[in-house]
This record gives C-alpha cells, structure tokens and sequence, in this order.
C-alpha cells in the first residue's frame, strides 16, 4: 500500500530516484587501458614542450656560483624570457658548452630516443651546460682590478660576491658582437670569460643562451628567487 502524506496525496513508488548506476565493469576498465597511452604521450608532449619553450630544471654541480647558488642547489630556469627581452647585465644564466664536441654517432633510432631522453631530462646532455653571471654585453669594455670589476670605466657595485676576492688583474677587453662575458660569483674558484677552455669557457655566443634563473626550489631552505 503506497504512503499517503499528510496533503492527502499519493506517492508514486515507480516515480522515486533510482540509485545511480556506475560505470566500473569490464568495458570501463577495458577503455581506461585504451586510453592510457593517449594520456601518456600528451603528457610527455606537454613536458617537452613546457622544458623547450618555458621553464627548464637544472642542478648545480660546482661552487663558481657561491653564494648565490651553492652546489646541490636545483634551480629553474626561464626559457622564454630571453626569447622575449634578451638578456640583461647581471642576469645569471644558464647556456650550453660555446666550444661543443661532436657527440657518437648513435644512428636514427638511437639519436632519436636520446634526444627524447634529454629532451624528458632522463638523460645527459652531449656537451655540458653552465652557469655564470653576465657582467658585459656585445660593445662593452670589462676589466678587474685589485678584485673590483670595472664596466665601460665605471665601477660596479657586486653585493653578491664571495667574501674570497680574487685580485687578479684583467682587461680591459671590449666584448665582440654577438657574445658575452660571463663572470662566476666566487671568482676564485670560476672557470668563466677570463679564461679560455679547458681552464674556462671564455666568451658566450648570445645564441649559447637556455635561459635567466629566477628561483631556487631545492633544498627547502634555499628555496627563492635569484
């Protein structure tokens, strides 16, 4: 016998919500799998286009950044702020080796699946990338001096330097077109422009440029921006 409610009115029994019905038989499972490899490569395109064109994470192997970046430090670099403003004097950046070697011969599906690995960051590079400060652009004149740094004559405040000075003498060269002087913070233990390969990596083609470093996320007490 149906409830009869207080109005006096019938209730429908057939016309109640019934339970809704979830889709966690074979046929879902079946089309998860399916569609799991979609996912998975929209996701590795995802990756490899925001590390190309965006945001890529880098370690710092050395102390020629102390103490700005101490070794073990993991920082993230911007790649599409150099693509849209250049760079600018005493931006710290990331750029590959200006004196690359020519890597193995890998063959078309070896060569492939390690661009792929670098590209994923799973595995290294052919040539080794670095990290230095730009202290002079295409035209300006650099030189040192007693461990102060002079730019086109003028002195340059350096706040971030080690308390190691270096007062080696340098300079004064004029910076080529198309390059850059690039200079570590702990100047005594800094292979940069004052030294041309194996002991530095002399000046940096503009092109050589990944990116500008703009935060440190690892280790938590380090974490913030450069």
């Amino acid at each position: 016998m149906a409830d009869r409610p207080r109005d006096g009115a019938t209730i429908d029994e057939s016309s109640q919500t019934a339970p809704p019905v979830t889709d966690d038989g074979p046929e879902h499972v079946a089309r998860f799998w399916r569609e799991l490899p979609v996912l998975l490569i929209a996701a590795l395109l995802i990756a490899i286009l925001i590390k190309t064109f965006l945001i890529q994470a880098f370690y710092i192997p050395s102390i020629s950044m102390s103490p700005t970046l101490e070794k073990g430090d993991r920082i993230l670099v911007c790649r599409i702020c150099v693509r849209l403003g250049g760079v600018d004097r005493g931006d710290v950046i990331v750029f590959s080796d200006p004196h690359p070697h020519s890597g193995p011969d890998r063959g078309l599906v070896s060569g492939a699946l390690h661009w792929l690995g670098e590209a994923i960051g799973v595995a290294r590079p052919e040539n080794e990338d670095f990290v230095k400060r730009v202290i002079g652009l295409p035209g300006d004149v650099v030189e040192l001096h007693d461990g102060q740094l002079y730019v086109n004559g003028a002195k340059v405040d350096e706040p971030y330097l080690n308390p190691e000075k270096d007062t080696s003498p340098y300079g004064p060269v004029t910076v080529p077109d198309g390059m850059l002087f690039v200079l570590g913070d702990n100047r005594a233990h800094s292979g940069d422009s004052r030294f041309e390969p194996p002991t530095g990596v002399g000046l940096v083609p503009e092109d050589a440029v990944i990116g500008t470093v703009f935060v440190i996320i690892y280790p938590p007490d380090r974490w913030g921006g450069v």
